[in-house]
């Protein structure tokens, strides 16, 4: 693992790595064991920010993440959700066409592998899926859409994620589900954290 770390801020620090499969294994490690001080390990597509407080110090913060060996692949470290979806997207058919799949084939594929919550960011609740079938890897939608509902379900890249609120983007939508992933009221508001693990059902 080729860690880059940086000061941010009086009480963070910021881990930069080469491959998001480094910032899911250091993640998952400082999240199953925090190092003494660090209150909160945020993940993102090439970095991870710890957050530390007093009487932790940066150095001991810093010499304890790049002492961290992350184990071989992972578990749910947050729990599981189940999201069913009703695949009518309005990309079904030209992410068949770019993987060589069928419209029935695409949807097998995306619920019969678990998904992994890698990070979040875009939207609060919007998070970035991965470990699903590869078969589903496809570029981002040449022009974005003004408006993509809440709830959509969509691919972009090796990735899946299931849109929070009503905005723009430019994933392509094989779906939808009335699943809520993003609720200020709730505790906590994200249902899909990093960590997560999530399987996707065809609602009937």
């Amino acid at each position: 693992m080729n860690a880059r770390v940086h000061r941010c801020g009086e009480h963070a620090v910021l881990v930069e790595l080469d491959r998001l499969e480094e910032v899911v294994a250091l993640y998952d490690a400082l999240a199953a064991d925090p190092p003494p001080g660090v209150v909160d390990v945020v993940p993102a597509a090439r970095t991870v920010l710890v957050r530390f407080e007093p009487p932790a110090c940066r150095a001991a913060v810093e010499s304890a993440v790049l002492a961290v060996r992350p184990a071989g692949g992972r578990g749910a470290t947050s729990g599981e959700v189940v999201i069913p979806v009703v695949y009518d997207g309005d990309d079904l058919a030209d992410v068949a066409g770019l993987t060589g799949l069928t419209e029935r084939e695409v949807v097998a594929a995306h619920t019969g592998t678990p998904w992994t919550v890698a990070f979040c960011g875009f939207a609060p609740g919007f998070g970035y899926l991965i470990g699903g079938d590869p078969r589903l890897a496809v570029p981002r939608r040449p022009e974005a859409r003004v408006r993509v509902p809440a709830g959509a379900v969509g691919l972009a890249g090796e990735f899946s994620g299931v849109y929070p609120r009503e905005s723009p983007g430019g994933w392509q939508l094989i779906g939808r589900t009335e699943t809520v992933v993003w609720d200020i009221a709730a505790d906590p508001p994200a249902l899909l954290r990093p960590g997560v693990r999530v399987r996707f059902t065809e609602a009937r």
